[in-house]
């Protein structure tokens, strides 16, 4: 099968409210163009270097995604350009977006990245400490950043119930999230779901995906 006919058939499945985020980390601008010329337009990396060399070589109208675990020390590479950033866990790191935001005079879309998951090696907030970040005065000074929603990663188990009872955790914290009412806060995404289970995630009110495999094949 064809990047193309993967990306299709993936299509197809989707109903229309969730957003498809091609994750191409790892895989060459060629295999990303595929996918670009049969009408994507939103890619996943989790790599900042990486990310921003694929952004110098290819079409300006492409949204960038950072979806790997951030360093705040990088945070100045993707700033210029960066869509949507996925895994934000702390306050410090908020900051630290909003700072190089400032400096090209952007506002940068982030996502709370939830923990959900059992397994230590997760990264994320508990839901407490993300209700407690949107309520302060110290976020609210942040002009250059836009929390939009939020992010969670399930344990990596074939235990459907225990996917799925994680995914209802992270829906149920949107809600209480969504209550928040702050000028730099308006949640609208809920991200999770991944080429095994992105369904399931649907099901329990996914409104954004991140399928790699399933599209460009496993890893190189």
């Amino acid at each position: 099968m064809s990047i193309k006919q993967n990306l299709n058939n993936i299509k197809n499945t989707l109903p229309e409210h969730v957003t498809l985020v091609a994750v191409s980390k790892t895989k060459p601008v060629s295999d990303l163009m595929e996918a670009y010329n049969a009408g994507q337009r939103i890619f996943g990396e989790n790599k900042i270097q990486e990310m921003a060399g694929k952004h110098e070589q290819m079409p300006k109208d492409i949204e960038w995604h950072m979806i790997g675990h951030v360093q705040r020390n990088k945070v100045k590479y993707m700033a210029p350009f960066v869509g949507l950033i996925h895994g934000v866990e702390s306050f410090k790191l908020l900051k630290e977006i909003n700072k190089q935001a400032l400096k090209h005079n952007r506002v940068i879309d982030c996502l709370l990245q939830i923990k959900i998951a059992e397994e230590e090696s997760k990264f994320g907030m508990r839901p407490e400490e993300a209700k407690n970040i949107l309520l302060s005065q110290d976020f609210s000074a942040l002009k250059n950043i836009k929390v939009t929603g939020v992010m969670g990663m399930a344990t990596f188990t074939d235990n459907t119930e225990q996917i799925e009872k994680e995914f209802k955790l992270l829906k149920a914290t949107f809600d209480t999230l969504i209550t928040l009412k702050t000028e730099n806060c308006k949640l609208q995404t809920i991200s999770m779901g991944m080429s095994g289970d992105y369904q399931l995630a649907i099901a329990c009110g996914s409104t954004m995906v991140r399928v790699g495999s399933s599209i460009f094949g496993y890893r190189n």
